[in-house]
């Protein structure tokens, strides 16, 4: 697997005097960079294990689409779980560096896009990539369309 730095942008304060990464709209002022452009990771439950899809930032997993993709009901992973089960807190989860049994996968909301800006671990980093080098460290397992709003 082929590594990429974490970029610590010149972080910008947020209204409330916080450097963060942890929300889209966060991540977004703090880079400079339209909600879009902010590759968020969200951390789901199936019954066969845990998975994480990344979406655009202005995408939200849609019920029926999911359902009819993963053949259940989307669950989230609870916040206080997600760090035991993905290897990453809430805020910094990335499609990178994960526990192993967690399975990948990208949604189409990103196709949109050039590059973006996945978190990279933590609540305050991020990594600027081209599509092709957010997938080659994420292995996804497919890419495939969960969502709506965009």
């Amino acid at each position: 697997m082929r590594l990429f730095p974490v970029v610590c942008p010149p972080w910008s304060e947020t209204s409330a005097g916080v450097f963060s990464s942890a929300t889209v709209e966060l991540a977004a002022q703090t880079l400079g960079c339209a909600p879009e452009r902010i590759a968020k990771t969200v951390s789901l439950r199936l019954k066969t294990g845990p998975i994480v899809i990344v979406t655009a930032g202005d995408a939200k997993i849609d019920n029926r689409t999911y359902k009819h993709r993963f053949g259940e009901k989307a669950h989230l992973i609870a916040f206080d779980e997600v760090e035991a089960i993905t290897g990453h807190a809430p805020g910094g989860v990335c499609p990178f560096a994960l526990k192993p049994g967690v399975r990948v996968f990208l949604d189409e909301s990103l196709k949109r896009f050039d590059s973006v800006w996945p978190a990279a671990g933590a609540d305050h980093t991020a990594v600027f990539l081209k599509l092709n080098e957010l997938e080659a460290p994420a292995q996804p397992e497919s890419w495939g369309d969960a969502c709506q709003g965009w």
